[in-house]
């Protein structure tokens, strides 16, 4: 049983919830390769770490030995999800779907290992159903039932169109799991409804209903809002090593053990070492450069990690500064406060852009980053101050 103790530690790490865990534990006890499924409409086959939270849950599935199924909803990519959606989608071409699959192909395969994922088309099963098939399971459900879906219910209070054929969208995504005959179902929070449609109609077919995991959505650089391109909070899996180490290496304390859970391969119990290390004294930012090594060489190689190492010491640990940095005297008086120091330095516009550009994270005194927004500084120091990633001062207090 400790082992199975264990098993289930590892599943539900980072998890937000999972419905129902006691048939997940029913399915654990029974000792066979689960059928795992994770369903992606390929609508935006570009990803950064954000979305490879749930990859990494699939991950561990193959880790642990159950079959993982990586279904591409071709099909279901021409309706449209409307999850969390204020309109309705325009659906896309069988050329853009198929196009944006095998791009997406190829990126998963970053994470997941070929020779143990199943890559299926929901197509396979849905053209087949046909108009007579389409009806019969459009009616194991009510419009009632649909309208309890938060963003169906916002839509039609607030007078905005919902097109039928929506509403087939959680009904053709539960069909696969019927269709898989999946064991487990991992989605995002905001596909709830959708997920728990496929235990509906799997109980509706005489199959036992899938458990579903549910993965929360990954707060980007910023530590506040989640990680998005449209933010400029994230970390592209595609971009160069250096800019990985230094995103990286910029998220605060804090956020480094959100990331340890959700995108580490490592195990529980080290992570837990590393934690205590850092609260009993040592520095979080070694902990930080290892999960940093560790995303890179992930993406990239061990030798990219390496070198991303090697040039982020250069730069930030070893005095490596831009050719062209200017050197700032100022007079310190009985303590300069960071946001003045920084304005006299000509590296904000106002004491306000300092006190933002700190609270953002975007600040750094010889490499490590400023969170003090109160921080004063004494004369007799002399310091290599940053903000952003292209404003550099060396600045000495007399």
């Amino acid at each position: 049983m400790a082992d199975l103790d264990q098993v289930l530690a590892e599943i539900k790490r980072g998890t937000d919830e999972i419905l129902l865990e006691s048939d997940l534990l029913e399915k654990l006890k029974e000792g066979r390769p689960l059928k795992v499924k994770l369903g992606a409409d390929p609508t935006a086959p570009d990803i950064h770490l954000g979305h490879t939270v749930i990859l990494n849950k699939l991950r561990a599935f193959q880790e642990l030995g159950h079959e993982v199924i990586f279904l591409i909803g071709d099909f279901t990519g021409m309706v449209g999800d409307p999850s969390g959606k204020n309109s309705t989608r325009p659906p896309l071409t069988r050329e853009q779907v198929l196009a944006n699959a095998e791009t997406y192909k190829e990126q998963v395969y970053k994470i997941l290992d070929p020779a143990k994922t199943r890559i299926e088309f929901n197509s396979s099963w849905l053209e087949d159903l046909g108009a007579a098939g389409m009806i019969r399971l459009a009616s194991q459900q009510t419009v009632a039932r649909m309208m309890e879906r938060d963003d169906f219910k916002k839509r039609y209070a607030s007078g905005q169109s919902i097109a039928i054929h929506e509403f087939m969208y959680p009904l053709l995504q539960g069909y696969d799991s019927v269709a898989l005959e999946a064991d487990v179902e991992l989605g995002g929070t905001d596909q709830k409804f959708n997920l728990l449609m496929g235990r509906e109609l799997q109980k509706a077919a005489g199959q036992k209903p899938q458990a579903v995991i549910m993965m929360p959505l990954l707060e980007g650089l910023d530590g506040v809002k989640k990680m998005s391109k449209s933010a400029h909070n994230y970390i592209g899996v595609s971009e160069a090593p250096d800019e990985m180490f230094g995103k990286i290496m910029s998220i605060s304390d804090v956020l480094m053990w959100r990331y340890y859970e959700l995108l580490s391969f490592r195990p529980l119990d080290e992570v837990a070492q590393l934690k205590a290390e850092v609260d009993a004294g040592a520095n979080p930012r070694d902990t930080k450069i290892l999960l940093a090594k560790e995303i890179i060489a992930r993406f990239h190689d061990e030798a990219a990690a390496e070198k991303a190492h090697e040039n982020f010491i250069a730069r930030f640990q070893k005095g490596a500064i831009p050719d062209d940095i200017e050197e700032v005297t100022l007079a310190a008086g009985e303590g300069m406060a960071i946001a003045n120091l920084l304005k006299e330095a000509g590296l904000v516009g106002s004491t306000s852009d300092a006190m933002r550009m700190i609270k953002q994270g975007a600040v750094k005194m010889d490499g490590d980053k400023v969170e003090d927004t109160k921080l004063v500084l004494s004369a007799g120091i002399t310091a290599v101050f940053q903000v952003g990633k292209r404003k550099f001062a060396k600045v000495t207090l007399n």
